[in-house]
């Protein structure tokens, strides 16, 4: 109205906005007779229907059930692409995140940690941070010693060693590293008879469509394997072996955090 928009228009954008987020049935209603949740989908809607070149929204879906956040964050997305507008995002929500961002930030205590495309996030985390946080399960971080042989290098965690790929043995050796952080994904952690990791699983988290082994090595570190659900499960208290592709293992400096790249 203060816009100078006319009658027919203002009701057709605030209709468009309604139907978008779900508002269509509560447009005669008063703020206060309205929940937390769909009071925020109301601000999201009054910014929508003004057009901006830029949104900032700050954590806009914290305030909805998880059914209804899912349904918005895909709205949210193909509103983005109708308006081609900028949006600046703010979540603690990893999922929001790599599924919202064509590039994501990632902040620790007001530090930048890294930015960049979520996939390239997610495949070479910057830090131990950044590993711990991007992934659900988050990556697996395991503590250790570097112990050099010749051109060969190694991970010592409690009696078992690790063997590096011949690049991040070359990178660690490199660096002077004595104290590291071996990092694998849980979805490239296999069971193989002929494993060299060690590890008794002590909880099976049955999801429907994958489950997860949750593991203790022997000196209580813990590991996640991801394994799918038409796999014959093993049983807790079992002792398994594992295995990781060596293209798929990360190496962290246990002193500065920061990743070591070949």
């Amino acid at each position: 109205k203060t816009r100078g928009v006319a009658k027919e228009e203002r009701a057709a954008q605030v209709d468009e906005a309604a139907r978008a987020l779900g508002l269509g049935e509560l447009l005669d209603r008063k703020p206060s007779e309205l929940s937390g949740g769909q009071r925020q989908r109301v601000a999201l809607a009054r910014a929508i229907v003004r057009k901006p070149q830029a949104f900032l929204m700050d954590e806009p879906l914290s305030n909805l059930d998880a059914k209804l956040r899912v349904q918005t964050r895909a709205e949210l997305i193909e509103l983005q692409r109708r308006l081609a507008a900028t949006v600046i995002y703010v979540t603690h929500d990893q999922v929001e995140a790599m599924t919202m961002g064509q590039r994501i930030a990632i902040m620790d205590r007001g530090v930048l940690q890294q930015v960049d495309a979520p996939q390239a996030v997610y495949d070479k985390p910057a830090n131990l941070f950044v590993a711990r946080f991007i992934g659900n399960p988050p990556m697996n971080t395991i503590e250790g010693d570097l112990v050099v042989d010749g051109a060969d290098a190694s991970v010592r965690v409690g009696e078992m060693l690790i063997p590096l790929p011949a690049g991040l043995a070359a990178a660690a050796t490199r660096d002077s590293l004595t104290k590291v952080v071996f990092g694998v994904r849980p979805e490239h952690l296999d069971i193989a008879p002929d494993g060299i990791v060690t590890a008794t699983i002590t909880v099976i988290e049955a999801l429907g469509h994958e489950r997860h082994l949750v593991c203790r090595l022997d000196d209580s570190q813990m590991v996640i394997v991801r394994q799918a659900a038409d796999v014959a499960p093993p049983r807790e208290g079992d002792t398994i072996r594992l295995t990781a592709e060596p293209d798929q293992i990360h190496l962290f400096d246990a002193a500065t955090e920061r990743r070591v790249d070949p």
